[in-house]
């Protein structure tokens, strides 16, 4: 009698960790598969047949399970549509030995077997699982020294000050696989340096940032984290980093090592008293300005919790006699300084007050034209958050004469010899000096 061969359904799976060479015409996942096809042949007398469907993954670490072309052989393996799987290597399947026990576990679940072409292993059998374990002992000891020596490799280039990829930093391209400087944007690389010099805040440096239309090279908005990524990035005065070690670099460096140790003696300092300093320096914009129901004049403070600072006006009244002396005892700042500057941007848009402005300017200031006093008041609108604390709090004191808080609301009033002074300013363009 004839003996009949069980019909095997085989399925070749291929793999190769870099995308070199996948677009030519006959690659390494092509010689594979030829390889693997010829040994399914050598074996169809044993009833091996080779299933349609192609399991590839071209440019795939092996040190994941995580590739599609894996994933959709499991998914069959698991509907039990294959009966072997043919690999020309075992290191294509996996290179990691948890990860291999993970597949085999699949394989004996579902009745599979797997064959290497170069590696005749049978998985059915104790002994070919014992000689896979130690083959792939031994390929994840290889993978695990390869690592090694591309880490000597790019610690050695670093100490040589040689550029080893990744994202160049900002105000550097790459060419040739050499860092050279970009213009434009090594420029706004040392406009920040030296306008955190000047401010010493990273709030508030990230806000003008924002507002100069400087961005990652990727158009993304440039916060204060990045901002101090970069100034603490010593690839900028020509050294490259290893772990925290710095070598000289092969690049040239867009800031000079004086801005650098100038910048990071303020780095060193706390932020917490950085910002108390440059709140500290911010005037108060109502400062002599601002009083009570009671007619007494406000005077500003501040108190501190958690840390954060918390700004303040209160009654001289309150100060002297206690808390409920007046209805109105204490105020936040910020609350009513936004408060007066939104209704000084209102006031500017008015007729009435642009020709009261028009007719202070030529008593005060000679002649000038109605027309160019009301475009004078219109440009201070999108103008005053580009201004710095000190002259915003000059405007206010040259436009409002005083502010009367009270528990219905605050009225204000101007001083129109201070709004002709201020268009005439403006018009001459000595406006915004200070800044």
């Amino acid at each position: 009698m004839t003996e009949v061969k069980i019909k095997r359904r085989c399925a070749i799976y291929t793999r190769k960790s870099s995308e070199e060479g996948l677009d030519q015409e006959f690659n390494s996942l092509h010689a594979q598969r030829e390889a693997c096809e010829a040994y399914i042949a050598s074996q169809r007398s044993e009833g091996w047949v080779l299933v349609r469907d192609q399991y590839d993954d071209g440019g795939v670490s092996g040190g994941t399970l995580e590739r599609p072309g894996l994933q959709r052989l499991l998914e069959d393996i698991e509907d039990g549509l294959v009966d072997v799987v043919v690999v020309y290597k075992i290191d294509r399947l996996s290179r990691s030995l948890a990860d291999f026990a993970k597949l085999v576990e699949v394989f004996d679940r579902n009745g599979v077997t797997f064959v290497s072409v170069t590696q005749s292993f049978n998985t059915t059998t104790s002994m070919g699982r014992l000689t896979l374990n130690i083959l792939l002992s031994f390929a994840q000891f290889e993978r695990e020294v390869t690592a090694e020596r591309i880490r000597d490799k790019v610690a050695a280039s670093r100490k040589k000050g040689m550029w080893m990829g990744g994202v160049p930093p900002y105000g550097y391209r790459v060419k040739n696989r050499k860092l050279v400087i970009s213009d434009e944007a090594a420029e706004h690389v040392r406009w920040i340096f030296a306008r955190f010099l000047e401010i010493g805040s990273g709030t508030e440096l990230a806000r003008e940032v924002t507002k100069r239309g400087i961005r990652t090279p990727r158009g993304n908005q440039i916060d204060k984290k990045y901002l101090y990524r970069m100034l603490n990035n010593r690839a900028y005065i020509g050294e490259a980093v290893h772990k925290g070690d710095s070598y000289p670099g092969e690049h040239d460096a867009i800031i000079d090592r004086e801005t650098w140790d100038r910048v990071h003696a303020i780095l060193q300092e706390s932020p917490r008293k950085r910002a108390a300093r440059t709140r500290a320096e911010t005037p108060a914009v109502l400062k002599g300005l601002l009083f009570g129901p009671d007619g007494a004049a406000f005077s500003p403070t501040h108190t501190r919790k958690g840390g954060k600072l918390y700004r303040y006006y209160v009654s001289q009244t309150v100060l002297k006699h206690g808390a409920g002396a007046c209805p109105v005892g204490r105020v936040p700042a910020g609350e009513i300084e936004a408060a007066v500057v939104d209704q000084l941007r209102t006031v500017f848009r008015q007729p009435e007050i642009v020709a009261g402005t028009w007719k202070a300017a030529r008593a005060h200031h000679g002649d000038i034209a109605e027309t160019d006093a009301r475009a004078a008041l219109q440009q201070l609108d999108p103008l005053w958050v580009e201004l710095f604390p000190a002259e915003q709090a000059r405007i206010v004191t040259l436009l409002v004469e005083r502010v009367d808080i009270g528990t219905n609301g605050l009225n204000f009033r101007l001083r129109m010899d201070g709004l002709g002074g201020l268009a005439r300013e403006m018009l001459s363009g000595s406006f915004g000096a200070a800044s």
